[in-house]
């Protein structure tokens, strides 16, 4: 009978997670105390922004990455939405772009000057009229040039084309009109060609954005889906969820078939949601509770099991966002 061992090797086996020492932190930042489910900041090669608290409207700031440490309490905002802003998301093509959307109903396109921002801005470059009730999602496609995806509560998927010259767009290219409730996620494949859906009520729908048909369905009595994402190009989504007791849950499936999950397993019974971030040139998956100060992370293979716990950041503080 041959032996097995029961570990296997991974370049992945030591990787462990630091925080920062504080004069590489961004301190004073104001975050905001909305309830949203969503991410409230956003990273790329040049800047973090974060969602603040603010009187009377919405703002977010946008901070160059290599600026750490105190932030001036004046320190200049983006401000122009007339409601909290819910979602904000940088343009994959551009990284002076940045679109916001809010419980004002508008989705706002953004120009953020390449040197420090001297004063407020108020102006965006272009605002999108077409949702009836509050946008909560915002996602740009990943290998079409300015186009834009948003999700209200309205039940609606709206698809933009940000190449017109008008500053006010009203009109859409395209509705995908097939959700009965709100959509709690969204998520590309690598190329863009589908798209995958989480909505509140628990299915999780694959769609084909240009035709604008559901090409797969699924619900899972026992997986109470919140946050789902597309695993790059290995064919497959991951979700994170609630089970039928309320423990904190993740499933992965197989993308042509929602019928049964690949695997499930329940993490603990903590209430924050939990949100996925996955990096396809590592095969690395971050799991984040919100709420809590914890963040796992897996690596993901092609063959079984599929998912392979590494290890897990621990902090004392609560966190409430990720980027």
């Amino acid at each position: 009978m041959s032996w097995h061992p029961q570990y296997r090797s991974s370049k992945f086996r030591h990787v462990y997670g630091k925080a920062a020492s504080k004069d590489k932190c961004y301190d004073c930042v104001p975050i905001t105390r909305n309830v949203h489910d969503n991410h409230f900041c956003a990273v790329n090669p040049s800047f973090i922004a974060v969602v603040t608290e603010c009187a009377g409207g919405g703002a977010f700031l946008v901070i160059p990455i290599k600026q750490t440490g105190k932030l001036d309490p004046h320190y200049p905002k983006v401000c122009g939405h007339k409601g909290s802003v819910l979602d904000i998301k940088w343009n994959p093509f551009n990284d002076f772009v940045i679109a916001s959307c809010s419980e004002d109903a508008t989705v706002k396109i953004w120009d953020i000057p390449n040197q420090l921002l001297k004063r407020n801005i108020t102006t965006p470059k272009k605002e999108l009229l077409g949702h009836a009730r509050r946008v909560g999602l915002i996602e740009w496609h990943p290998t079409a040039h300015n186009i834009l995806f948003s999700s209200g509560y309205d039940y609606k998927i709206m698809i933009w084309n940000l190449d017109v010259k008008d500053t006010v767009l009203s009109k859409p290219v395209k509705i995908l009109d097939t959700h009965e409730d709100v959509v709690l996620s969204m998520s590309f494949n690598t190329d863009g060609s589908l798209l995958a859906t989480a909505c509140r009520d628990r299915k999780i729908r694959v769609i084909d954005p240009r035709a604008g048909t559901v090409l797969q369905e699924g619900s899972y009595k026992s997986h109470r889906v919140n946050k789902v994402l597309f695993l790059g190009n290995m064919k497959k989504l991951f979700s994170t969820g609630t089970s039928c007791w309320n423990n904190r849950q993740i499933a992965l499936w197989d993308q042509n078939d929602l019928s049964v999950p690949l695997l499930e397993e329940d993490l603990d019974g903590s209430s924050g949601l939990l949100f996925p971030v996955y990096d396809s040139d590592t095969h690395m998956l971050y799991v984040v509770g919100k709420g809590d100060g914890n963040i796992r992370y897996y690596e993901i293979s092609p063959e079984k099991p599929y998912l392979n716990y590494l290890m897990e950041y621990r902090s004392h503080s609560p966190q409430k966002g990720i980027g």
